[in-house]
């Protein structure tokens, strides 16, 4: 019989709602029924593709005798770490402050009144490793409830002094200057692994913002070390496992140092930042490699994740159903043998097939099944032979059960890939993909946004969530309307992501600049999360200051300017000491430090050398600089939609750009070469 969570929209919550625990969702009630039953919370925190979340659902939340246990003794919480960042940021930063790791599934206990004091994340169901089983979790922290109390409220109590004493105080550290970001590409060039690519060492993470700022700082400094660690970094990546050589798209992550063996689950952020850091690559360098997987990643986001809405989910599982054994395992979908290359492309084009992509019969993943690679010593092969097996081979794999889809649309993710499509789409002249961003950008307003412009974290076919926005929904999802802005000469898109950097000012920022991933009259935690740091994806604090400052450029609003620069005084903070946690960040601060130039290109909207001087000003180089295009825009604000455009002329009756930065412009323009000269390298 169902739970409680069968009326969630969340797919992880409803894939949990046939447990025989009895589950409930976060919320006020289940912590007074703990409070009525005197017993202790039992949080679960996970996501749909979480691979190690549905082994332990397996192993334990679905096995009746411990779910008794658990529902005899615990109010048990089930939450969605995508619907509920917040929720899920606070007792990270308990799990992490106590172990020294975290990850997911997040398992914690807490009092009735949310307070922690026992942590962990996955536990198996038989003691492994040094680590106990569930079972044994479950009774100790029973025994530790009922036997010592006050020894259990006093861990309690301290354990939310410690998270309270750690607010983040960087508006007053200063803004970033060129040092600070000479001294941050030192440490990321001390970390670089110079025979792999990428930073450190196994399990190894897309460095997708690391790659921006390095492609942003050669742009500044003219670094070729900054731009030989980008392109190395983006080669190794598109010819390993991690990269899908057949469908395109990024997996998680490496589970290897040299990007061989990936965690198969796909996610939209990964993907969406991936697809611009190659497209800005190809930008910067004409590489037919960057241009191909940026527009292969783009077209896997378009056919695998855009749902009916015209929005895009969240993830695609890392498990699927294997064939011949019936059972949901990780990567069956992806890998392949020598064998069953041959049995889809025959003895000839099988074999060649294997040497192309390093399919091996050890294997180089599990059970002797290898997953597709392009090795640097493989065969050549000629293009229309290798399009036609790589198109048999997709057909192929078509017909294998497919990994499950997380079809909630998270609005910070789909605003990262609204800026990836929209610029893949104006650099590449696809204008289909220019069109899905802006279908994505318009579900956003129609369903994530009410009438005061307040932005909800997710929906599901079409039918909005209940939980509220956080920071960096509103910072990506700006970005995103301001890329698109960028690429449509539309103005309203400007208008739109105003209206979120206004409620960043208003709801999110303290008094000293910093910053806060919650609103102030957001639902009271047992503390406010505050995280600046960049991880998968950028944080709200970095994502909000790169939206402030670019709307700051597009309008000359010196208030959204003064937010960015104070806001950034965690770069100045960080940057130097932990230069890949603060990636997204460090980019911002490039764009800050070259101005970010402000560009306007204006002329009739049927004249063609206009089209030319706008694909030339998005193609610029200069980090972070903005562009607005279409018709002189009158003193009084009639006639057009930017503020750059006010008062701009065109110079003999042509289409004329303008770029300015720090209060000085550059000589107008009518050339496409003179403008890319003042951009950066660019063609047109």
């Amino acid at each position: 019989m169902p739970n409680r969570l069968a009326n969630e929209t969340s797919p992880y919550l409803l894939q949990h709602a046939d447990n025989p625990v009895d589950w409930w969702p976060w919320s006020p009630e289940a912590f007074a029924q703990a409070r009525e039953r005197g017993v202790p919370v039992h949080l679960s925190v996970g996501y749909a593709s979480c691979h190690w979340c549905h082994v332990l659902a397996g192993e334990s939340f679905e096995d009746e005798p411990t779910a008794a246990f658990m529902n005899e003794h615990f109010v048990n919480i089930k939450v969605d770490r995508e619907e509920r960042p917040d929720v899920d940021a606070v007792y990270m930063e308990a799990v992490q402050a106590a172990t020294g790791q975290g990850g997911w599934p997040m398992t914690v206990f807490m009092t009735a009144d949310a307070e922690p004091f026992y942590f962990g994340t996955y536990f198996p169901p038989e003691p492994r490793q040094g680590m106990p089983s569930f079972m044994q979790v479950l009774e100790g922290v029973r025994a530790a409830w009922v036997g010592r109390p006050e020894e259990v409220a006093e861990v309690a109590r301290r354990i939310v002094r410690d998270l309270a004493g750690r607010e983040l105080d960087y508006g007053k550290a200063g803004t970033p200057g060129p040092e600070e970001l000479a001294k941050a590409l030192l440490g990321l060039t001390r970390e670089y692994d110079a025979a792999h690519g990428g930073f450190g060492g196994a399990p190894k993470f897309p460095p997708s913002m690391v790659l921006e700022f390095l492609l942003r700082h050669h742009a500044r400094t003219g670094s070729e070390g900054a731009l030989q660690m980008a392109a190395d970094t983006c080669e190794a990546m598109a010819r390993g496992g991690m990269y899908d050589q057949l469908g395109g798209g990024f997996a998680r992550y490496s589970v290897d140092r040299e990007w061989r063996v990936p965690h198969f689950e796909k996610m939209l952020y990964d993907n969406a930042l991936l697809c611009r850091v190659y497209a800005h690559l190809w930008r910067a360098t004409g590489s037919d490699l960057a241009r191909r997987v940026a527009l292969e990643t783009a077209d896997f986001m378009v056919r695998e994740l855009r749902t009916d809405q015209g929005g895009f989910a969240s993830a695609l599982d890392a498990d699927s159903e294997d064939p011949l054994t019936g059972e949901h395992v990780e990567g069956a979908y992806y890998a392949w043998t020598p064998a069953q290359l041959r049995e889809v492309l025959g003895e000839a084009d099988g074999n060649l097939a294997a040497g192309y992509f390093g399919v091996t019969e050890e294997g180089t993943f599990e059970h002797g099944t290898s997953v597709l690679q392009l090795p640097q010593d493989g065969p050549a092969v000629e293009a229309g032979r290798l399009a036609g097996i790589k198109e048999r081979l997709l057909a192929a794999r078509g017909r294998r059960p497919a990994p499950g889809r997380d079809d909630k649309i998270v609005a910070a993710w789909n605003g990262l890939a609204i800026a990836a499509l929209a610029e893949c789409g104006a650099y590449f002249e696809r204008p289909d993909l220019v069109e899905r961003a802006t279908e994505a950008a318009d579900l956003l307003v129609r369903v994530h946004m009410d009438g005061r412009a307040r932005l909800s974290r997710t929906s599901r076919d079409g039918q909005v969530g209940t939980n509220d926005g956080v920071l960096e929904d509103y910072g990506d999802v700006a970005e995103g309307f301001l890329a698109l802005a960028s690429v449509t000469g539309e103005g309203v898109w400007l208008e739109f992501a105003g209206f979120l950097v206004d409620l960043v000012l208003d709801r999110f920022t303290a008094e000293d600049g910093s910053l806060y991933d919650t609103a102030h009259d957001a639902e009271k935690l047992i503390r406010r999360p505050q995280d600046p740091t960049d991880t998968a994806a950028p944080s709200g604090w970095t994502a909000a200051a790169g939206a402030l400052l670019s709307y700051a450029a597009h309008t000359g609003s010196q208030a959204h300017r003064t937010a960015a620069e104070r806001a950034l005084g965690v770069v100045h903070a960080l940057g130097p000491r932990v230069p890949r946690f603060i990636g997204h960040g460090l980019s911002v601060a490039e764009a800050l430090l070259d101005g970010p130039r402000e560009v306007a290109v204006v002329g009739r909207p049927e004249d063609p050398e206009l089209a030319l001087l706008h694909r030339t000003a998005l193609l610029g180089t200069a980090p972070g600089a903005v562009v607005a295009a279409g018709l002189p825009r009158a003193a009084d604000g009639g006639g057009g939609e930017f503020p750059l455009l006010a008062e701009r002329t065109l110079v003999n009756d042509l289409p004329t750009a303008y770029v300015c930065r720090h209060f000085v412009c550059a000589r107008p323009t009518t050339d496409p070469v003179e403008l890319a000269e003042q951009l950066g390298a660019a063609r047109p």
